[in-house]
């Protein structure tokens, strides 16, 4: 319809949802996924990445950057379209982003869930190295000619007041301000909130008591959270994104702080947990995150594995307590493995979040661009350093 967000029905996270996104909503009209249209903004700044690099050895490609720039700011406009609309994704009073059901008769309401839906635009951030810029002159005229043409959409935008130049002369996109990024920020180190013992919930804690309720006619659609099982059908009642913790989205929520951090520097810091009275920056937050899930599966002081939770066969059983099993999915609130037991596919990146805050240092995150810095980890790693 022309809004430059992602209404296109069911695209993952099952159950995450007020309504099932695979089938027509009860109310008519069509739901305006924060979640999918912060996967568009990815998506264009991979593009944008992949294009440059293509750039580098046939310049018509710098037009096809600019395409995926294009998409990407539009998108993250309409995320957040300037004045008091009422409509879009962003709540400037909760401070969090939200799905927006638009109605037949044109009227919106915002589906006031705090979930991994409001997020994922966290994820949606990446940085570019000042050299990735400058040595593309038809790409800098594009850019600037689209200024001109939409000086509002380019300045609201922009992560800071002072543009899209951070910490080494970067440039950062992403659909957050440093101001959004502040109060999501506030939701996602609040362990009464996303932040568990073993990682980021797919679903907020504050549901436990305050579940959220939609009536259409004489039906309640209700969410509330859920930490182990789904307690509905939908999807097949065999998946629960309201409440455990899921390893590809928490790892994705990772890269991004630490792109963010690349691009904020060791000034921007935010109290983490929350009320804990100590300051992380945007790396200590990542790598926090990471140990948090990482605690899932190495031996608590009892000697056990949060992993087996209460299967006696799998904690104690020595033929069988050191052979790890890479569930689906996480209880929100004590880690045990959920869902099928051989997502090795997804879960098995907590190896690669492992090795990766064991050979990264924060100053070289803020010293030296990422491809070097990917590079030389790449190295370490075929090495068997």
């Amino acid at each position: 319809q022309g809004r430059n967000v992602f209404a296109g029905g069911f695209l993952g996270l099952d159950n995450i949802g007020v309504f099932d996104r695979s089938a027509p909503l009860p109310t008519g009209g069509t739901l305006e996924q924060a979640d999918g249209t912060a996967w568009m903004a990815f998506y264009c700044q991979c593009m944008v990445e992949i294009a440059l690099v293509l750039a580098d050895e046939d310049p018509r490609y710098e037009e096809d950057a600019f395409k995926f720039l294009q998409h990407f700011m539009w998108i993250a406009y309409a995320m957040d379209r300037i004045g008091d609309q009422h409509d879009e994704m962003w709540d400037e009073k909760d401070g969090f982003f939200y799905d927006v059901l638009r109605l037949p008769d044109g009227s919106a309401v915002r589906l006031k869930v705090r979930s991994m839906v409001g997020l994922l635009p966290l994820c949606a951030s990446t940085i570019f190295e000042p050299d990735a810029v400058v040595a593309h002159p038809r790409l800098l005229e594009l850019v600037r000619l689209f200024r001109e043409r939409h000086p509002e959409v380019v300045a609201h935008v922009a992560p800071t007041d002072e543009g899209y130049v951070g910490h080494g002369g970067r440039r950062l996109l992403s659909p957050l301000s440093r101001e959004k990024l502040e109060r999501v920020l506030r939701y996602l180190v609040d362990e009464n909130e996303f932040l568990g013992p073993f990682g980021i919930r797919s679903l907020s804690r504050h549901h436990a008591e305050h579940p959220f309720e939609f009536r259409v006619g004489g039906d309640v659609h209700r969410v509330a959270y859920l930490p182990a099982e789904s307690n509905t059908g939908m999807f097949g009642g065999n998946s629960n994104w309201r409440g455990p913790v899921w390893m590809p989205v928490n790892a994705l929520i990772v890269r991004g702080l630490l792109n963010l951090y690349a691009f904020y520097g060791d000034d921007f810091t935010i109290e983490c947990p929350a009320g804990s009275g100590q300051r992380m920056t945007l790396f200590g937050i990542a790598q926090e995150i990471s140990r948090r899930l990482a605690r899932t599966f190495l031996r608590d002081e009892r000697g056990h594995r949060p992993v087996y939770g209460g299967t006696a066969k799998f904690q104690d059983d020595p033929h069988w307590r050191d052979l790890i099993l890479f569930y689906e999915y996480f209880h929100g609130d004590n880690g045990a493995g959920l869902g099928a037991s051989h997502q090795t596919g997804w879960t098995g990146v907590i190896a690669r979040l492992l090795d990766l805050f064991a050979r990264l240092d924060p100053a070289e995150v803020l010293s030296t661009s990422k491809e070097r810095v990917v590079e030389r980890i790449t190295q370490g790693q075929v090495a068997g350093h």
